[in-house]
């Protein structure tokens, strides 16, 4: 027989007694389970843990005058990057505004489908005609 006397300090490899490792085994599993528990009784797998408010869709009446924004304003616009905007400001003052939409297409990059996503955002290019004060710096 073994003579030695019986440690109960006994550690194993991770510096923990084996008594110690169970009563930690047996917290952890009981945590596991209530967290389980809990997590079934809040909804699970029905995604109703949280409730999220979805706030309702707006609409913005944003109109964009194309003889007069800035490259800023020209980014806002849906497939119109800021080199593209740059390009657009940088067309306009090179050679004068545009008389319609599709003068748009001079510039490099910007075809019918492009023109197309902008024009709901576009304000009419109004005629110089209807516009008393250009017709007289016109006529001078």
């Amino acid at each position: 027989m073994n003579d030695a006397p019986y440690n109960s300090n006994r550690q194993t490899r991770w510096g923990i007694r084996s008594t110690d490792q169970l009563a930690v085994a047996v917290i952890t599993t009981a945590a596991l389970a209530v967290l389980v528990v809990s997590w079934v009784y809040q909804g699970g797998l029905r995604g109703r843990l949280i409730d999220i408010d979805h706030a309702e869709p707006t609409s913005l009446d944003f109109k964009l005058d194309v003889n007069t924004a800035d490259w800023t304003e020209w980014t806002l616009l849906p497939g119109i990057g800021e080199s593209m905007a740059k390009r657009i400001v940088q067309d306009r003052s090179d050679r004068g505004g545009f008389e319609s939409h599709d003068d748009l297409r001079r510039v490099s990059g910007i075809g019918p489908r492009t023109i197309d996503r902008m024009r709901p955002y576009l304000l009419p290019i109004p005629d110089e005609s209807n516009h008393p004060d250009k017709a007289d710096v016109a006529r001078q």
